[in-house]
C-alpha cells in the first residue's frame, strides 16, 4: 500500500518534470513511507523523506529511530544521522541537491520544519522550489478501499468513546472522570479491532490527544479540556472527539452536545434544534458532484435564517491528518468525490450564553454518502437521566 502510494507520487513527480521531492510532513512521510517517527513532534530532529522521480526513495532520520524505521517501512535506504556529527541531516540532503541533474526540487513549504527550510533556503534558489503541497493534497483526498475500512473502524472507536462519555456524565461527577471513561473504552475498542482485522504489532490501541469537552458556563469554549469541575443537574456538556479519534494513524470529526437530567433554558433546546438542522442541510446534498462550498452554503442559510451569526466551516476532509483537502467553506470549490472522508458539523453560537454543535463523519458516495459516525442527537437521548 505505501510504496504504491510513492510510486504514484513518483510518477507525478515525472509528469510535472520535478527531480525530487523532500517530504517532511509527518502524516505525508507515512503516507508514503508507513514509517510514523517517534513523538509525532519535530524537537529539532527532523526525517525527511526523499523521492526522486527515478530513483529508490529515501529516508533520512535521526540514529536513535533507525530500528523503528527498519521495522516500519518498506524503504531500504534510510540514511540515519547523529545529533552534531558530520553537520547532522544537511549533509545527505544537500548530496541529494547537488546530485540533481535538472534543480526542480519539490518541497512543502508551509509544512517543513523551520531549520529545513532554513537550510533549503540558503542553498537553493528559489525558482527551483516546486511546491508539492497541492499534489500530495490531491493524492490524499480520495482514500482507498484500504483507507476507507480505516475510517469505518475508527467510526467504532469514536462511537465507544461517545458511549462512555454518555455513561459517565452525571450529576456530582467532575468532567476528568469523563474524560477517563472515553480514553479507556476507546482504547479497548482499538485494540479489539486491531487484534481482529491488522497485523501491525508496532500499532497502539492507546487513545491519546487530551480530550476537548466543556460544562456548565464554559460551554461557549469549543476547545475547553476537561477539568476538576463538578458536573450538576441542568448543566450542558460538549463532547468531541475531533483528537481523540485515531486510530492505526486515521482521523475523524463527531461531537455531540448533553444536558444532565433537563434542559433548564428553553433557548439552549432552541439553538440544538437549529443545530442539528444546520447539519442535516448540509448532509442533504452531500454527493459526488457537488462543490464543497456549497455543502457549506446549506448549512449556513439554516443558521442565518434563524437569525443567528455567520457560522464557522461546515466541515473539512479528514484522513491521515487532522484537516485534508478539500474544505467546507465558502471559497473552496473542489468538486466532492467518491471515496473522500468529511466531517460534516451543525452548529450554532450565542456569544457569551450557548453553544451547541454536533458533528459526524462520512464518506462520499455516487449518490450520497455512508455514515461512519453515529449516535442518536434526539432530544430524548441527548438530555441524560
Amino acid at each position: 500500500m505505501f510504496e504504491k502510494r510513492c510510486r504514484a507520487l513518483q510518477e507525478r513527480l515525472r509528469e510535472q518534470n520535478v527531480t525530487v521531492a523532500f517530504i517532511t510532513d509527518d502524516d505525508s512521510v507515512y503516507y508514503f513511507s508507513g514509517y510514523y517517527d517517534y513523538l509525532h513532534m519535530e524537537f529539532g530532529r527532523p526525517t525527511i523523506l526523499v523521492v526522486p522521480a527515478n530513483d529508490e526513495p529515501m529516508l533520512i532520520t535521526p540514529q536513535m529511530e533507525l530500528e523503528m524505521a527498519r521495522t516500519q517501512s518498506w524503504i531500504e535506504k534510510i540514511h540515519p544521522w547523529q545529533d552534531g556529527l558530520r553537520d547532522e541531516w544537511r549533509r545527505p540532503l544537500q548530496k541529494v541537491i547537488d546530485g540533481a541533474l535538472k534543480k526542480r526540487i519539490g518541497i512543502e513549504p508551509t509544512l517543513m520544519p523551520p531549520a529545513v527550510r532554513a537550510h533549503l533556503d540558503r542553498t537553493i534558489n528559489r525558482s527551483w522550489q516546486i511546491d508539492v503541497m497541492p499534489t500530495i493534497a490531491n493524492m490524499r483526498a480520495i482514500k482507498s478501499e484500504e483507507e476507507q475500512q480505516l475510517a469505518r473502524h475508527a467510526g467504532e472507536v469514536a462511537g465507544a468513546m461517545m458511549q462512555a462519555a454518555h455513561d459517565t456524565i452525571a450529576a456530582d461527577v467532575p468532567e476528568y472522570e469523563v474524560a477517563l471513561a472515553t480514553s479507556s473504552a476507546g482504547t479497548r475498542k482499538a485494540a479489539e479491532l486491531l487484534s481482529a482485522h491488522y497485523d501491525d504489532p508496532g500499532m497502539s490501541p492507546n487513545t491519546h490527544f487530551l480530550q476537548i469537552m466543556a460544562s456548565g458556563d464554559a460551554i461557549t469554549q469549543p476547545h475547553h479540556r476537561p477539568t476538576t469541575r463538578v458536573m450538576q443537574k441542568g448543566d450542558p456538556v460538549f463532547m468531541c472527539f475531533c483528537g481523540m479519534t485515531n486510530f492505526h494513524r486515521f482521523k475523524l470529526g463527531f461531537d455531540r452536545t448533553f444536558w444532565i437530567g433537563e434542559i433548564a433554558n428553553k433557548q439552549q433546546e432552541a439553538v440544538y434544534k437549529v443545530a442539528v438542522e444546520s447539519q442535516a442541510a448540509a448532509l442533504s446534498v452531500v454527493k459526488a458532484g457537488m462543490l464543497a462550498e456549497d455543502v457549506h452554503a446549506e448549512y449556513a442559510e439554516v443558521i442565518q435564517s434563524a437569525g443567528f451569526d455567520f457560522p464557522f466551516r461546515c466541515g473539512r476532509a479528514t484522513g491521515y491528518s487532522f484537516l485534508e483537502k478539500p474544505q467546507l467553506v465558502f471559497g473552496d470549490k473542489t468538486e466532492l468525490k467518491p471515496g473522500m472522508v468529511l466531517a460534516v458539523d451543525g452548529s450554532v453560537s450565542v456569544e457569551g450564553e450557548f453553544r451547541a454543535q454536533v458533528g459526524d463523519s462520512i464518506i462520499v458516495t455516487e449518490d450520497g454518502y455512508e455514515p461512519i459516525t453515529s449516535f442518536s442527537k434526539s432530544l430524548d437521548d441527548v438530555v441524560i437521566a
